[in-house]
């Protein structure tokens, strides 16, 4: 069973643009080096960011959040365009 984990970013549209070079840094190391990444997709709404992950399974997107690339690289580089903490989810995939 698949599972998705979903980050939505709180980022003024004046710095969406550095966050999207932030995602398109560290999407290349996250397929390669993460077990069980699948894909990873960047979304954009008038109210936030979201991006989205997809991975084999959920314990796969629990390990992704406790890796070094998340909390030492991704986290670090996104907390200067950050206006709240973000909204983690993850979601298993049903049927």
């Amino acid at each position: 069973m698949s599972a998705y984990l979903q980050i939505n970013l709180n980022i003024q549209e004046k710095n969406r643009s550095a966050a999207a070079e932030v995602y398109n840094k560290y999407k290349e190391p996250f397929l390669t080096q993460i077990k069980g990444a699948q894909a990873k997709q960047l979304l954009v709404r008038d109210e936030d960011i979201q991006v989205l992950h997809q991975f084999e399974k959920r314990e796969d997107a629990q390990n992704y959040l406790n890796s070094n690339l998340f909390t030492a690289d991704v986290v670090e580089a996104l907390k200067p365009f950050l206006e709240a903490e973000p909204d983690i989810r993850i979601y298993d995939v049903a049927g």
